[in-house]
């Protein structure tokens, strides 16, 4: 039995590259950081804050999603698998790349509020006050 999971909680480090296949599947990528906070040990050594920058990959409608709402500075939360690959750069160096391929993303980031309502004008007597009636109001439950 094996298991390839990878739990994931950071900040988006660049607006996601998304780019189509040819068959139409998109392919979102981007940097993710996860943070280790400094502590102090029971000796007095302090022990710096670590940041580790993962390289994520969405496909499909996870990709699509990324694209349209993700941004630099979102936390998100992103659940998959580790993968590793191995490439030959343009001077014929072979180099090394791990991956998530993530398979769930959830944003922790609330969303911005929606820009402000035109203000509505004060109520001028206290029968101008009163709420409108809300048809759910009469219903039962």
């Amino acid at each position: 039995m094996s298991l390839n999971k990878v739990q994931l909680i950071g900040n988006v480090g660049k607006d996601p590259e998304v780019r189509y296949l040819d068959s139409g599947v998109a392919v979102a990528t981007f940097p993710l950081a996860t943070t280790d906070r400094a502590y102090t040990l029971a000796n007095g050594t302090q022990v710096p804050e670590r940041t580790e920058w993962h390289n994520i990959v969405l496909w499909r409608g996870l990709a699509e999603t990324a694209e349209k709402y993700v941004h630099k500075g979102d936390k998100l939360y992103i659940e998959g698998k580790i993968r590793s690959r191995s490439y030959d750069d343009q001077n014929g160096v072979k180099r090394y790349v791990v991956e998530i391929f993530g398979d769930n993303m959830e944003m922790l980031t609330p969303r911005a509020a929606q820009p402000a309502a035109p203000a509505q004008p004060q109520a001028a007597s206290p029968a101008a006050a009163q709420p409108e009636n809300n048809p759910s109001d009469d219903l039962p439950f």
